[in-house]
């Protein structure tokens, strides 16, 4: 898999094996088995997460998430683009580009 120096709203996201997903209530807490550091995903982000169960377009992820809260299209870019490229940097999302 090549490295991606920057994710854009074209690339394809989906899971990565070798993390634990649990509710805690409204919000998804994940612990990554290989570098065994926790993670709090929040409400949208565990939004997030489910989405890219199987490969999604960001692009995809943005209109689903734009759909259920009433953010502005930018905004919403801004702030996937920024959660996504987080979970890519602490590889627990793969990232391709589109054919």
């Amino acid at each position: 898999m090549a490295k991606v120096d920057k994710l854009s709203i074209n690339h394809l996201v989906t899971q990565r094996e070798g993390n634990i997903v649990s509710d805690m209530g409204s919000e998804k807490v994940m612990l990554n088995i290989e570098n065994g550091k926790y993670y709090n995903l929040g409400t949208t982000g565990g939004e997030m997460w489910e989405l890219i169960a199987a490969p999604i377009a960001v692009n995809e992820v943005v209109t689903k998430i734009m759909t259920k809260y009433n953010v502005s299209k930018e905004q919403c870019e801004q702030e996937v683009l920024s959660f996504l490229a987080h979970m890519y940097e602490e590889k627990l999302v793969q990232v391709t580009t589109q054919k």
